[in-house]
């Protein structure tokens, strides 16, 4: 009877530990839902209890501060980035596994070292190569190309002339060290074999990624997915660099603007923006969960 006793308090001493655990990693999204609730006056006080405000404050937000604009711009670009990482990070994988050619390994090298350069240190150049104007015809461009002089002491001279546009924001981000690493660890794993008896009945390259090993790599995919739609949606540096037009800003940057607007801080307007701002993730997080849980269980396997 001691032993039973013994073992209830140490199991409810556990579930104190974690229940507090859980508190203090929920207590920011709480204090936000419940200050967005409130009136101005009372969001600077201590104050824990929940108001009216809450639909007012979404009103002003969204028409006022455009907040729906921000989220459908982040929502778009999140998606192409997402989908466009993934389709590359696919063909990346599978000519690195499936496909035999000189320097694959020195290739495969390369492609994790990008891994060690944030996007900070980039910035610069990639603002000169995304903003710059292109080339204006042909043949200026190809001279530039074949001058090895210019071309390495003037790298950016010619551009995408992508500033202040939504491809500025999606396409220079496309690429994914992480999606070819995942996917490649994940090719590995499948059998040369299929491959083989593909190839033996008549299956070109892209039927064999599209029939065999897409449907492999659902859970690896769905990881990726939601770690680079989070990721996207998260971003601010380079969204406040290269957008100048408040009408292609992004949801951080929004979130930003609604800090700065006015000659004081509405906190409660702002919370209830931060509040719609986390939704999206959140539902493509409830979506892919088992997809990302199941594609890092197989990696740890591996």
């Amino acid at each position: 009877m001691k032993g039973k006793s013994t073992l209830w308090i140490r199991h409810l001493g556990v579930h104190i530990i974690l229940l507090t655990a859980v508190f203090v990693t929920c207590f920011p999204i709480i204090f936000a839902i419940i200050k967005a609730t409130q009136e101005t006056h009372i969001v600077a006080t201590a104050s824990m209890i929940p108001g009216t405000q809450f639909l007012k404050n979404l009103d002003t937000v969204w028409n006022e501060y455009h907040l729906g604009r921000y989220l459908r711009n982040s929502f778009f670009i999140s998606l192409w980035v997402a989908g466009g990482k993934i389709i590359l990070s696919l063909f990346a994988a599978l000519a690195l596994v499936f496909y035999t050619f000189r320097a694959k390994k020195l290739i495969f090298a390369f492609i994790i070292v990008t891994l060690m350069l944030p996007t900070e240190m980039l910035i610069l150049g990639l603002f000169e190569l995304v903003s710059s104007q292109p080339a204006s015809d042909l043949k200026s461009l190809l001279i530039w190309m074949f001058n090895p002089v210019e071309f390495f002491l003037e790298p950016t001279r010619y551009g995408f002339g992508w500033g202040d546009t939504l491809s500025g924001i999606i396409f220079p981000f496309m690429a994914s060290a992480t999606g070819v690493f995942l996917f490649r660890q994940h090719f590995l794993s499948i059998p040369r074999s299929l491959a083989d008896s593909a190839r033996i009945d008549g299956a070109h390259s892209l039927q064999f990624l599209r029939h065999i090993l897409i449907p492999m790599s659902m859970n690896t995919i769905g990881a990726l997915a939601l770690i680079q739609f989070v990721y996207v949606w998260d971003q601010y540096i380079w969204p406040r660099i290269i957008i100048r037009r408040a009408a292609n800003q992004v949801v951080q940057v929004g979130l930003n603007m609604i800090i700065a607007t006015g000659e004081s801080v509405q906190w409660s307007q702002v919370m209830t923006a931060v509040i719609i701002s986390i939704l999206p993730p959140l539902i493509v997080f409830s979506l892919l969960y088992r997809a990302f849980m199941n594609g890092y269980a197989l990696s740890s396997e591996k």
